[in-house]
């Protein structure tokens, strides 16, 4: 029969939305600046 899993406390879900938002952050970061140095012609990584 099924159980009702216990519940996730506040400070645990808090640990671990923080650590997926951190992970879309340094994303945006790392892309941010690819496009900062491509529209400046500074890339040596992404030919355009």
């Amino acid at each position: 029969m099924a159980v009702p899993k216990k519940r996730t406390s506040i400070s645990k879900k808090r640990i671990r939305k923080n650590f997926w938002k951190r992970g879309g952050y340094w994303t945006a970061l790392k892309s941010f600046s690819l496009a900062q140095s491509i529209s400046t012609r500074n890339s040596k990584s992404f030919f355009v």
